[in-house]
């Protein structure tokens, strides 16, 4: 019972540590009106366009030809603002950093 317990609170103190973000990810920031902080919104803006390049490439692969186009225009658009989002991120006006590969929830197996 005496581990259990350590092992609860050894828990409870990391949690912090190891989740960043864990006010965008529970919505808690959206629900109080709080902003995300820039290197937040990065992370998250940076993850989602390369899942949608990631999701629209597939579809451009075994799709009918409409969703073919909307996927080619998909990968183009998403291309454009990871551009656009690493040129403000390297022109060193914030300390954030782009990331380089998908988040484990963004990830197959």
């Amino acid at each position: 019972m005496k581990k259990l317990a350590i092992v609860a609170t050894s828990l409870l103190f990391a949690a912090p540590v190891l989740a960043q973000s864990v006010g965008e990810k529970s919505g808690v920031n959206s629900a109080l009106g709080v902003s995300p902080s820039t290197a937040d919104f990065v992370k998250e803006a940076a993850i989602s366009d390369m899942f949608e390049i990631e999701a629209s490439q597939l579809a451009a692969q075994r799709a009918n030809e409409p969703t073919k186009a909307f996927a080619s225009q998909m990968v183009t658009d998403h291309q454009k603002t990871s551009s656009e989002l690493k040129s403000m991120v390297q022109s060193g006006k914030s300390d954030a950093s782009v990331p380089s590969d998908l988040d484990s929830s963004h990830q197959t197996s």
